[in-house]
């Protein structure tokens, strides 16, 4: 659990009688905000890749388009990558990742390298992980606390596994974990809806890619 740093009091404001375009959108402060791009590797990417999936793929562009803007803005951006030593399940009594979706983003394998059309500057922070969720035994809550961090904007695939599983980590350590639907891959338009309505019900917000702004 991260050490608590400090936070801008939150004072509860009158509801407005009348609501506007822009105030139905969110807005992040680029000092304490984060994109989060969850697994965009050849392997799930690329129509060679050994999990590939179409809806992964089409969401390279958009999870590009929010990580410019997010550099652009000055807010950090946290790539993960799922990789997996040929070794790491071996002798496991239940968990074996390879035993339900066969081998897949090996250690220095081309699928598990981060996909050529994601915009990944010297700025951006990398961390590997070895299961669907991307706190599990790595530096990221680390890192992220180090910097002020307060606010996560979740883009990537898939949706109902490592999207999900890493946002709700995310919200049990006391950051605000926001989905941003149309920039998030899934095998199944129903996977991604159920992702998205659990986080929204159980620990985070979801929005969109328009309704973004840093400021």
């Amino acid at each position: 659990m991260r050490a608590p740093h400090a936070k801008t009091a939150r004072v509860p404001a009158e509801r407005p009688l009348i609501v506007d375009a822009v105030a139905l959108g969110m807005q992040f402060a680029p000092d304490s905000t984060a994109v989060v791009v969850v697994d965009m590797q050849n392997g799930f990417c690329h129509p060679d890749g050994a999990l590939y999936a179409p809806g992964s793929e089409a969401a390279v562009e958009p999870c590009a388009s929010l990580v410019e803007c997010a550099t652009d803005a000055g807010a950090r951006v946290v790539f993960t990558r799922d990789v997996h030593p040929p070794e790491q399940f071996d002798g496991n009594h239940y968990y074996d990742e390879f035993d339900r979706w066969g081998e897949h983003v090996l250690e220095g394998s081309w699928g598990a390298a981060l996909h050529d059309e994601l915009p990944v500057d010297a700025a951006a922070h990398v961390v590997e992980k070895h299961t669907y969720d991307a706190f599990h035994e790595t530096e990221l809550d680390g890192w992220l606390d180090a910097r002020g961090v307060d606010d996560l904007l979740f883009c990537g695939t898939l949706a109902n596994v490592c999207v999900l599983h890493t946002a709700g980590s995310a919200g049990l350590r006391d950051y605000r974990p926001v989905l941003v639907e149309d920039a998030i891959g899934a095998i199944e338009d129903d996977h991604r809806s159920y992702a998205l309505d659990h986080a929204e019900w159980l620990f985070g917000e979801r929005t969109t890619l328009e309704d973004v702004t840093f400021a």
